[in-house]
């Protein structure tokens, strides 16, 4: 049962946390104005369309940010809350009527697991919503400009690379595609001047692939890797499963903006290629609300051990401390995508390393 002071508590905590997210979210997007003010500003349609242009910009770029910044806007809001409570005495009153100090933070801890919940709602239902707008250059609203092509594996074991794309007509010039050495004929290479993506329409077999033309060569002998279809004298259309322009755009780390259902449909396909680093990232995607409450667990402990520290002190010991579990999950995911760990033990590592302590550090503190 909720009483006056644990709604109280959840209350502080709440605007602490709005507080902390509007002013980290737009602390950066001011800097990234300001530095990239050029990219913005002189474009045709005079000043409404510069602001139309950085609020679209910005706009989509917000989810990106909240996914980075998530657990550590949580972290500072339950520490900055816990503080704040220690600082103004609140909880002596608590501690005099024989309330432990665990269950006097627990509205916190409540606060923080449902705000560490938000970053895998943001991750499956935003994120792939603006993953587009997302690749966009900051002096290209109408994404008419040419844009670096990184390359991608297609599902099938297909490999595409370009010099340059054209996001809005899906088209890209000089591009490279080599057919793995599983398929019929063999591995097989074909270099296209100009390449068009067209998107699945139906059951249309021309239809969810690339067309290429002025290729070479202009065509083959013996058999044909099964989805490349020959339609003329240097013409070829090479149906795909998942490359399309955005894949092939992004590069290899193309997954990065797909939903976690995606990523677990991926992950049952059985082409290995990129099985890896994607396999990482499910499971990072999985143990990332544990780590966020890891930090938050561990950050009031570490304020809450010492009732007499000056208040700076204790945030600068939580802040290191979460700094110690944040970094030993970028090293696991970096051994994890390198091969060095299996895909599992690199992400749960971390709450396998900390997760004891972290209790054992909230269990001792004074009551």
């Amino acid at each position: 049962m909720m009483t006056a002071i644990d709604r109280m508590f959840l209350i502080t905590f709440v605007r602490s946390y709005l507080i902390v997210l509007i002013s980290l979210i737009s602390l950066f997007i001011v800097i990234d104005v300001f530095t990239h003010l050029d990219d913005f500003v002189n474009k045709p349609g005079g000043f409404a369309a510069s602001v139309r242009h950085i609020a679209t910009y910005q706009g989509n770029r917000v989810p990106e940010l909240f996914d980075l910044l998530g657990n550590f806007i949580t972290l500072i809001g339950a520490a900055f809350t816990v503080a704040w409570m220690q600082r103004n005495n609140e909880l002596l009153p608590l501690l005099s009527a024989g309330v432990p100090t665990r269950r006097a933070v627990r509205p916190v801890l409540l606060g923080a697991a449902v705000t560490l919940a938000l970053g895998p709602l943001n991750q499956q239902f935003v994120i792939p919503e603006v993953a587009d707008q997302l690749t966009m250059q900051r002096d290209d609203p109408n994404q008419a400009k040419a844009q670096a092509i990184m390359g991608a594996y297609d599902a099938s074991g297909i490999h595409f690379e370009g010099f340059a794309g054209y996001r809005k007509e899906l088209k890209v010039e000089r591009m490279c595609v080599t057919f793995p050495e599983t398929s019929p004929s063999g591995m097989l290479h074909l270099f296209a001047e100009k390449a068009h993506f067209i998107p699945k329409n139906g059951d249309d077999p021309l239809t969810g692939g690339w067309l290429l033309t002025q290729t070479t060569p202009e065509s083959f002998e013996g058999d044909l890797p099964t989805n490349l279809t020959v339609l003329g004298t240097s013409r070829f259309f090479v149906k795909i499963q998942d490359a399309d322009y955005d894949a092939v755009c992004r590069g290899g780390a193309w997954f990065i903006y797909a939903s976690t259902t995606e990523l677990r449909a991926m992950l049952i396909d059985p082409e290995p290629r990129r099985r890896g680093k994607m396999a990482v990232l499910f499971h990072t995607r999985m143990t990332r609300p544990f780590v966020g409450m890891l930090m938050v667990v561990f950050g009031i402990a570490v304020i809450l051990w010492n009732p007499n520290r000056h208040v700076i002190i204790s945030s600068g010991l939580c802040l290191a401390t979460s700094a110690a579990v944040f970094l030993s999950v970028i090293a696991c995911k970096y051994l994890g995508d390198q091969d060095v760990l299996p895909a599992a033990l690199a992400a749960w590592l971390p709450v396998i390393v900390f997760g004891p302590p972290a209790l054992v550090a909230l269990d001792s503190v004074h009551t």
